[in-house]
């Protein structure tokens, strides 16, 4: 019987294999040829290979609920930032028409932006956001007035971008914070390329 299992990314059909041979090799071994021996065989084999197979399929569930992705750590959306002025969208959209406009950076990810984006916003996602980045897009310097959004109240990217902002030393900081979602629930126009 040929058994195939992946665990962890190792195929465990040489060890249930080799496990099934033995069993086999105990049962031509033993010289008996009676019911309850052939059931209790029986028995043996196919118990070892569930539990193994539940073994394998439990263990993976636990791993996966127990790693956390260090990788990407949740953030947290607070209600209001710190020394960081929060905006709804016909605020933003002022400024944005104002005689001085300040920029407007959408800290979303490529894929999300290609939905829809505020039209002169410039695309600095979170992940890609540090010292050297805000440098090339700020063209004056770190007084300029600059407004971060993301997807909505319940997105963290923005909130990641403004804490990096702030750290590099940019003053003048404004939050969307319903994000491209409460931009576009107002009707405001936004460019979209699908």
């Amino acid at each position: 019987m040929l058994i195939h299992i992946k665990f962890n990314d190792l195929y465990l059909t040489p060890l249930l294999n080799t496990l099934m041979e033995s069993l086999d090799n105990i049962s031509d071994s033993c010289n008996t040829d009676t019911t309850n021996y052939r059931l209790f065989h029986h028995v043996i084999q196919r118990s070892s290979f569930f539990s193994l197979f539940f073994l394998a399929i439990y263990s993976n569930n636990i791993l996966a609920e127990e790693t956390p992705n260090l990788a990407k750590p949740k953030i947290i959306v607070p209600e209001k930032i710190s020394g960081v002025t929060t905006l709804s969208a016909e605020q933003v959209l002022e400024t944005l028409i104002s005689t001085s406009p300040p920029l407007l950076v959408d800290a979303r990810i490529k894929q999300d932006r290609n939905y829809g984006y505020i039209e002169s916003s410039i695309s600095l996602p979170d992940i890609e956001t540090n010292c050297n980045t805000l440098a090339k897009i700020v063209t004056t310097n770190k007084d300029e007035s600059i407004i971060f959004y993301c997807n909505g109240v319940q997105c963290g990217r923005s909130v990641a971008s403004i804490k990096i902002a702030r750290s590099c030393g940019y003053h003048h900081l404004f939050w969307l914070k319903g994000g491209f979602a409460e931009w576009k629930d107002k009707g405001h126009q936004y460019v979209t390329h699908k």
